[in-house]
Order: structure tokens, then sequence, then C-alpha cells
């Protein structure tokens, strides 16, 4: 069974840097998109960054320039590297890949969520 495991979520102060990683294991025959969503208390999931099977990497205007995505796909894994932080960037950040299965297809699959909080 295919599972994500999210690690690097922690407490830093305004202006801080963080750097997320997601691994993706199982019977895993392909990775294509990967995305990091971030959910704050009270409000809806929003989708913060995007990158695709073939490098191409998308922002959310609130983190473009401060935050950048990339993959390694010889250990099935992705990172978030989270740079300038801010306080509104607090909230609990989730990992996401679209995962061919050697014998299922293609499905969505979800990290379990680290928490992000940007405090002094």
């Amino acid at each position: 069974q295919v599972q994500l495991v999210e690690s690097g979520g922690g407490l830093v102060q305004p202006g801080g840097s963080l750097r997320l990683s997601c691994a993706a294991s199982g019977s895993i025959f392909n990775i294509d998109a990967m995305a990091w969503y971030r959910q704050a208390p009270g409000k809806q999931r929003e989708v913060v960054a995007i990158i695709t099977g073939s490098g191409r990497t998308i922002y959310a205007d609130s983190v473009k320039d401060r935050f950048t995505i990339s993959r390694d796909n010889t250990k099935n894994t992705q990172y978030l590297q989270m740079n300038g932080l801010k306080p509104e960037d607090t909230a609990v950040y989730y990992c996401n890949a679209a995962i061919t299965e050697a014998t299922r297809g293609t499905y969505s699959y979800w990290g379990q969520g680290t928490q992000v909080t940007v405090s002094s």
C-alpha cells in the first residue's frame, strides 16, 4: 500500500526557514505531479506549490519567491523549502502526489500533515 510520510514541521520565528519533506513508499510504478497544500484554522485547504513530472513548478502568489518545491525521483521524495516565513504561513501542511501503482492504476495520495507555526 502506498503511503506518504511527511517530516520537518515545527515552530519558527518570523523571517526564519523550514524545510518539509514527504517520502512516498509502497508499490510505486510512477509518480506524476507532486504538491504541497496547507490549511489554517477556520480556512479551506489551499494549494501552495506544485511540481509536475517534468519538473515544472507552480506557486501560489502568497508564497512566490519565498518557497521552493523540489523532488528527488530516485528517493520518491518531494521537498518544500520555506524561507522568509510569516505568521500568516502558520498552518498544517499536507503533501499530495499522483501515484501509479504497479497493479492498481493512478490515484491521488495525501500525507498525514505537519504543523508549521510562525510566531515570535
